[in-house]
């Protein structure tokens, strides 16, 4: 699947109207939530009474028949998503909270399927055809959306940031690109210091991007509080606020982009830690930079590039790595601010850099013991509809059984 993104120009009452649509998206998904909880044990609620009681809505609320019937559906699934998210919590007996469904109030996208839209000849104007009054948006961007036939969109989403609205299509298209290769192999250590720092010595510098705009988001986000609750000014202060975290998430976002597709690129085999970002940013003195760094974020993109160019990226538990002496496998305890690996067999290194070989190391054992060879992303999170991220799905299929959405290279994801 593919996802391509334009941005969508349009005048004040459509505006207003893709908004009542994005309400009435929130309004039937909760509605569905609010009968599955009214509902008893008995009454055995799936996705197929959620997806009827959607129609008994429609019938129910005029403006909810206004809206295209297979946008209503989506909706209904989104509920669907995340009561059936609960139920294989309690299922594997997952530590914590199980993630019961919540009421959304912050809904920031409607979707449409195969109807309910119709794109211009030029492939350059959408127009929706239901009863919202969206009626034809202008698409500005430079994807290719002209090269693929109409009924490969299986899906059409509007979606909300801070900077204006965006149009997604999801189209049926296999993302497979033949790159040559290299016979390299490479590990990686992430880290604070450095963004990375590889098995042959490279260190690739942290960007730091919410680092070096801080001050201006604090000021932005200071001028917020000085506005009078419900007048527009306090609306366009928290706007400006917004708008300075969407610049820093592209930024990360393009950043370990671009990072992973050249590691991918160059090295037949990457072994990078499997780091618990969750549970490390519960160390608050360093939370900010952890979450700064965006290690999840690269790791889903070392994933998606090696499935791609038919590569193998292997995650391996971090433990000892940085103990461990690269040459001789002895265990030289050092915390956390002793940079430089000493070993009494001589060997003196960077510790990251001898981290980084260990990782490799073990890696290659992996892939010895068990025959690992190919990349089979390990990441479980589900997607999040709102964000356009993980919207992808296989033809045919409801949204609970979303594929990753990071087989998409397009803007959707900044």
């Amino acid at each position: 699947m593919l996802v391509l993104e334009y941005k969508a120009k349009a005048n004040k009452a459509q505006y207003q109207a893709i908004e009542e649509s994005i309400k009435t998206t929130q309004f039937v998904r909760n509605k569905c939530l609010r009968y599955w909880m009214d509902s008893s044990k008995e009454d055995s609620i799936n996705n197929a009474a959620i997806s009827r009681y959607s129609t008994v809505l429609r019938a129910n609320f005029p403006f909810v028949a206004a809206l295209n019937s297979m946008a209503v559906q989506a909706a209904a699934e989104r509920a669907w998503l995340a009561i059936s998210r609960f139920y294989d919590n309690c299922k594997k007996a997952k530590p914590g909270k199980k993630g019961f469904p919540r009421f959304q109030h912050d809904n920031r996208s409607v979707e449409y399927k195969t109807s309910g839209w119709s794109l211009h000849p030029t492939k350059r104007r959408i127009t929706f055809t239901d009863k919202k009054g969206i009626g034809e948006l202008k698409l500005m961007g430079k994807w290719d959306i002209h090269t693929h036939p109409v009924k490969s969109v299986k899906r059409v989403r509007i979606v909300r940031r801070a900077d204006g609205y965006y149009v997604q299509f999801c189209v049926d298209v296999e993302c497979k690109e033949t790159v040559q290769f290299t016979g390299q192999e490479i590990g990686l250590d992430f880290g604070l210091e450095h963004f990375y720092t590889d098995s042959n010595g490279y260190h690739e510098p942290n960007p730091r991007f919410l680092r070096k705009t801080e001050k201006q988001v604090k000021h932005v986000q200071r001028r917020i509080y000085k506005k009078e609750k419900g007048k527009n000014g306090r609306k366009k202060a928290r706007n400006r606020y917004a708008r300075k975290h969407l610049k820093i998430s592209r930024q990360r976002t393009e950043h370990a982009k671009s990072r992973a597709r050249h590691v991918m690129r160059s090295n037949d085999l990457c072994v990078y830690e499997n780091l618990q970002v969750k549970n490390m940013v519960r160390n608050h003195h360093l939370a900010k930079s952890i979450n700064d760094a965006g290690w999840r974020q690269f790791r889903s993109y070392l994933e998606y590039f090696a499935q791609k160019y038919r590569k193998v990226a292997l995650a391996v538990e971090p433990h000892y790595t940085s103990q461990e002496c690269p040459k001789c496998g002895t265990m030289v305890k050092k915390s956390l601010s002793t940079r430089t690996h000493t070993c009494k067999c001589g060997c003196v290194l960077q510790r990251d850099y001898a981290a980084a070989i260990n990782i490799l190391r073990k890696g290659k054992e992996k892939i010895a013991t068990s025959g690992h060879g190919e990349s089979k992303p390990t990441s479980k999170k589900k997607a999040r509809n709102a964000r356009g991220v993980g919207s992808s799905t296989h033809v045919g299929a409801n949204l609970h059984k979303q594929l990753p959405t990071l087989s998409l290279e397009s803007h959707g994801f900044l």
